[in-house]
């Protein structure tokens, strides 16, 4: 798995982050799944195949929403900076496994409770549960297509009376209204906020002064996402000690400010070195297209560039 996928997934390990997008997405804001309801379960997920050979999938996210002992469900989300022409067979994959892991766990049930019974013991039933799976997409063109199989495979006529078109849920978060942003209570919102202002204005400088919880995972999400790595290293020697994303643009530029400072001392310095050369080559009476040659050997500069600071240096001496 790449540095990026990890990173991409850390904000969504915390529970009251995923049933916030959960409840924003599904449920209009409602707080319908309780952080306190969700476990993690296992993301990779074993197939055959060319022959006898075994191969590995890994999904970004995979909880069980239970209430105690009774299962509810269990709820997955992917990240995708990219439309992806085949993601419901992704989906369907995904899916599949776990509700082949869900028949499994059936099958291992049922023997346990046969013994159960032979020792007077009462095992609580395991019941097959919904598997349902969000596909955040944070990117700024709409997915307008591929949403289920049908739009990426091609089915005969005569046969699709008996083909069970599998659709998949796809969010575009850089879409989503005001209202459905502030239907999210997590550090989700942060993020949905800004991916929406950035689609709209590709110069947006953060502004939202919402406090962020998990500020580290919140920036390392949105860098990820977005390519700009500004976001994650203008403040990752700083974990806690900003509060907002307005706080982070002040760093932003801050770090910038710096960044300019330091090379315009440097670029002062070489142009300083640059004059003090000219001077003492012209007071040994050294011809000025000696002087152009040797600049651009001993400073690495273009025949233009040490031209140009021949010529300068005679409009600033005279």
């Amino acid at each position: 798995m790449g540095a990026k996928d990890i990173i991409e997934k850390q904000l969504e390990d915390y529970n009251e982050v995923f049933a916030d997008i959960v409840n924003g997405l599904l449920f209009d804001g409602e707080e319908v799944v309780k952080e306190s309801q969700l476990d993690d379960m296992q993301v990779v997920s074993q197939y055959k195949a060319d022959g006898d050979k075994l191969h590995e999938e890994e999904r970004d996210k995979l909880k069980r929403w239970h209430d105690g002992l009774i299962n509810i469900a269990t709820i997955g989300i992917e990240n995708q900076s990219n439309i992806a022409k085949y993601m419901p067979l992704r989906i369907m994959g995904y899916d599949g496994a776990a509700y082949r892991a869900q028949l499994l766990k059936l099958s291992a049930d049922r023997k346990q409770k046969r013994a159960s019974t032979k020792k007077g013991k009462e095992e609580p039933p395991f019941n097959p549960v919904p598997v349902v799976t969000l596909v955040l997409y944070f990117g700024d063109k709409r997915w307008d297509r591929y949403h289920c199989l049908s739009d990426v495979i091609d089915v005969p006529d005569r046969l699709k009376p008996f083909f069970n078109d599998y659709r998949i849920n796809v969010f575009e978060i850089a879409w989503l209204s005001e209202k459905q942003i502030s239907r999210f209570k997590s550090d989700f919102r942060v993020v949905a906020n800004f991916f929406v202002k950035k689609r709209l204005d590709s110069e947006y400088i953060p502004d939202d002064l919402t406090e962020i919880t998990h500020v580290d995972e919140v920036l390392k999400l949105i860098s990820a996402v977005s390519g700009d790595n500004r976001y994650y290293y203008a403040v990752k020697d700083t974990k806690g000690k900003v509060r907002n994303m307005c706080e982070v643009a002040e760093r932003l530029e801050k770090r910038g400010i710096e960044k300019g400072i330091k090379k315009g001392i440097t670029q002062g310095i070489e142009v300083g070195r640059v004059r003090e050369y000219i001077a003492v080559r012209r007071e040994d009476g050294m011809p000025d297209e000696t002087i152009v040659s040797n600049l651009m050997k001993r400073f690495n500069l273009s025949a233009e560039k040490a031209e140009a600071a021949v010529k300068n240096y005679e409009v600033e001496t005279h």
